[in-house]
């Protein structure tokens, strides 16, 4: 039972022979001639992919690119100790590095357009899950490399192990004089040569090249040693920024979580907002369609950020019209600047509106019942002084079926006293 599970996972079963394996290897190792120039388109593709963020012309990018040759040679030459084959394909990778760079960094210098998009983005901060897409996809193309039948899994692993973006990232780096994005890039580039090389290592290893020439044993642990270090030393820091990936996940879901319990289920509408997950302290930024806070009650919400597991966190709310209005269109953009205006128009429109507006609807059917001779009433208030809002007054439109002198005029100044809580009520009588 036992055997027949190894046969089941053998990869000998179905192994091209190996001769025919390393004249392929070998074969698409050199970058001279047609391998330059289908090099150099693909950056270009790759490029304006990248440039106009479609992914389609991104992942046509991949698939005619040839990069995948000197990488999978090293795997090769490592497993094998054939050091002539390692050092044509170091040189080849680096030729077609530094070439696949001069030209992208040419292309985002001649664009006209220099916006980061989404899929630039991408590109710029690796993790350990670009180790792991790298090293299983390296995994993938070497055993489909190995066999008889080659299958279909060489533009999947072409299009996963993505080595055409980073390069034109790190180009688009250097063009825009962007060096964060530039190491970014080029580390991800790096992974995953690396983590292919060494994923090829394995598998040529576990099937059993026959090595090039004899190394001694003490060789053999310096080549075993320099590896497991440069292993560690590419995992470190993707696991790092792994772990802030995960930090920055789970605060952002944390800030969801508080904006949903504290303000979207008790019906304040929020109209903007803005988290600083990189600054000391943390930062939330938020506005509201309608609703104003009190100083007190900003200092709750501060105190209750702790309940979320939000620490080292300020919430600011946003209440001026002015700096809401200039962050507001920041985040829309320019292509909205008009419709942003004129939403904060009628939003400043109806709130003046609720200052004048005095009665409710319910108020004016009370009027109605106390002194059915008003056939209508209307009410409002303006201010008596412009400098200053404190000396309002309100007014009192009233509409009598006969004759004036019939409306009690003093009972009716005395209810609304009473009703509005005001002492600056003038009745006039139309």
């Amino acid at each position: 039972m036992i055997n027949k599970v190894f046969d089941f996972i053998n990869l000998h079963s179905g192994e091209e022979q190996k001769e025919r394996v390393l004249d392929a290897v070998k074969s698409n190792i050199s970058f001279r001639g047609s391998n330059l120039w289908i090099l150099a388109c693909a950056i270009v593709i790759a490029s304006v992919g990248l440039n106009v963020n479609s992914t389609a012309v991104i992942i046509g990018a991949m698939l005619i690119s040839p990069l995948m040759g000197p990488i999978v040679g090293a795997g090769f030459a490592l497993a094998m100790y054939d050091f002539e084959l390692l050092k044509r394909s170091g040189k080849n990778l680096l030729v077609a590095t530094v070439a696949s760079l001069v030209v992208a960094t040419l292309y985002f210098i001649i664009s006209p357009f220099k916006e980061t998009q989404s899929e630039l983005l991408a590109r710029t901060s690796p993790n350990i899950y670009d180790v792991i897409i790298a090293f299983f996809g390296g995994l993938v193309g070497v055993v489909a490399l190995t066999r008889v039948e080659k299958g279909n899994p060489i533009p999947g692993v072409a299009i996963a192990t993505a080595l055409m973006p980073p390069l034109c990232t790190a180009g688009y780096g250097l063009a825009t004089s962007n060096i964060a994005y530039f190491f970014g890039a080029f580390y991800l580039y790096v992974i995953n040569c690396f983590f292919i090389c060494i994923a090829t290592f394995l598998i040529v290893k576990y099937l059993r090249y026959e090595p090039v020439q004899m190394v001694n044993t003490k060789f053999q642990k310096r080549i075993r040693y320099g590896i497991t270090l440069l292993i560690f030393i590419m995992i470190i820091p993707s696991s790092y920024l792994a772990y802030n990936l995960f930090r920055e996940k789970t605060y952002s879901q944390n800030i969801e979580r508080f904006i949903s319990n504290e303000f979207t289920e008790k019906g304040y509408t929020v109209i903007y907002k803005q988290t600083k997950f990189n600054s000391n302290p943390k930062k939330i930024e938020l506005a509201f369609l309608a609703k104003k806070f009190t100083a007190e009650e900003l200092k709750a919400l501060n105190q209750k950020l702790a309940d979320y597991e939000l620490t080292n966190t300020v919430l600011t709310i946003k209440q001026d019209t002015k700096d809401l209005k200039r962050e507001i269109l920041n985040e829309l953009g320019i292509q909205n600047r008009d419709i942003a205006q004129r939403n904060m128009v009628i939003d400043s429109l109806q709130r003046e509106l609720r200052t004048y507006k005095v009665a409710d609807p319910e108020m004016l059917k009370e009027v109605s019942i106390l002194f059915p001779e008003i056939k209508k009433v209307s009410m409002g208030t303006h201010l008596v002084n412009a400098e200053t809002d404190s000396a309002k007054l309100i007014t009192v439109f009233l509409y009598s079926v006969d004759n004036k002198s019939m409306v009690d005029t003093l009972k009716l100044k005395n209810w609304l006293n009473q009703k509005l809580k005001s002492n600056a009520i003038e009745i006039v009588k139309n």
